[in-house]
């Protein structure tokens, strides 16, 4: 099991949460919690860089629709990026691949996000 490492950064585009580790029914609430002290402003992005993410469970998905309904609260919308091919297959299967915005990589999700701003 590898534990959660959760880091914040700032990006042009609004803040960012740096995800690693095993994002799990244990883990999740640290997740959850972070993205709950983050307060984007209207037109920001909040993204996820899940990049150095190795697994996520059902726990994990529903902290990903927290975080949209918390963005999308403040005026500002969540993208994922550099999400691993696990969890993008579970994203597809559920639907919320036509919901959440994923990027390949966090400079790809800023500079669209800045593009059309």
């Amino acid at each position: 099991m590898n534990q959660l490492t959760i880091s914040p950064v700032d990006a042009d585009s609004g803040p960012v949460l740096e995800v690693g580790g095993d994002l799990d029914y244990a883990t999740a609430p640290a997740l959850r919690a972070a993205v709950k002290a983050l307060t984007p402003t209207a037109g920001q992005m909040l993204l996820l860089d899940l990049g150095g993410l190795t697994f996520c469970d059902s726990s994990g998905i529903a902290v990903f629709v927290a975080a949209r309904n918390h963005a999308a609260a403040h005026g500002a919308e969540l993208a994922l990026a550099a999400v691993p091919p696990q969890t993008v297959r579970v994203l597809g299967v559920t639907g919320l691949a036509q919901v959440l915005s994923m990027y390949e990589h966090v400079e790809g999700a800023v500079a669209t996000h800045l593009s059309r701003g």
